[in-house]
């Protein structure tokens, strides 16, 4: 309890409070380094916490979490899954919304070797050489009535027989994606979404379908997790996991691979994680762009 008290008076907003009062009285290279060693204090509480959250929960994959390209933890938590599966080393993805390519769900895959397709809006922060066998980047807006193709377009040019893995995190009508892939058949072995954890089980809430939805940093966006289980289950996936780290990803595999996680509690309420929202400052090096460009050569 005390380790959740003093993380939550280290939140940015306190460190802009801090600042404040001090900004009149310390030289602008003594506020930095203040600044800055609020944030490394941040980022230290943070990561045990994080670890003793892991740790805590009832499901063992949360045990697994750990970082390398994901926004939180979700790295650690995708391999294990997919060493059940035993196709760590092979396999297809699509992930949907990939921001500017230095941090998603599916680069740890571009990593392993993966075959895979990206679509955002985004522009990405590196140059890559799109080979059209092995990886295709389409910057487009996703909507319902251009999801379908794009994706049959896609997994044609990769000339993929199926998708392992897909990822959405499109910050609104990521629902209604879900639910446009699967009824047309699009079944990966392992769904990623990102979730609202603001809404806990058992409420089923979900945004109004709006093609040109934004997200304006509020909690007005995607779906609860209970509608997310509920779609899913009509279609032979189950959840699995929702990432202790900031309670923002759930997974969910097919039915017929849950042989392979008789561990995992049945029970949604012990695979639920609250929101989380506190992100690292930093982790590790600085990032460079050379070390993603390499993974794409």
């Amino acid at each position: 309890m005390k380790t959740k008290n003093i993380i939550s008076k280290l939140t940015k907003n306190s460190f802009r409070q801090i600042l404040s009062k001090i900004r009149k009285r310390r030289p602008a290279s003594q506020i930095r380094d203040i600044s800055s060693s609020l944030k490394s204090v941040h980022d230290l509480l943070l990561s045990f916490q994080i670890y003793q959250l892991q740790n805590s929960y009832l499901n063992p994959l949360n045990k697994f979490g750990k970082k390398c390209f994901s926004q939180s933890d979700c790295d650690g938590i995708t391999i294990e899954i997919l060493r059940r599966l035993n196709i760590i080393n092979k396999g297809t993805f699509i992930e949907y919304g990939v921001g500017d390519g230095l941090e998603n769900n599916t680069l740890i895959l571009k990593a392993l070797g993966w075959k895979g397709l990206w679509i955002g809006s985004n522009d990405l922060a590196f140059k890559i050489t799109q080979t059209c066998d092995t990886f295709i980047f389409v910057r487009r807006w996703i909507t319902l009535e251009n999801i379908l193709d794009l994706t049959r377009k896609g997994i044609n040019t990769l000339g993929a027989k199926e998708i392992d893995l897909i990822s959405i995190d499109l910050d609104g009508n990521d629902i209604y994606f879900v639910e446009k892939l699967l009824t047309n058949k699009v079944l990966p072995k392992v769904f990623i979404i990102e979730y609202n954890a603001k809404f806990i089980p058992p409420i089923k809430w979900q945004v109004t379908y709006d093609p040109d939805h934004s997200w304006q940093g509020d909690d007005y966006f995607g779906a609860s997790l209970s509608s997310f289980v509920e779609l899913f289950e009509k279609f032979g996936f189950t959840l699995v996991c929702c990432n202790a780290g900031t309670g923002a990803n759930a997974f969910f595999v097919k039915n017929e691979f849950l042989e392979l996680f008789k561990d995992v509690p049945k029970n949604i309420n012990d695979l639920y994680v609250s929101p989380r929202y506190h992100i690292l400052n930093s982790f590790g090096h600085k990032k460079s762009i050379k070390s993603i460009e390499r993974l794409f050569r």
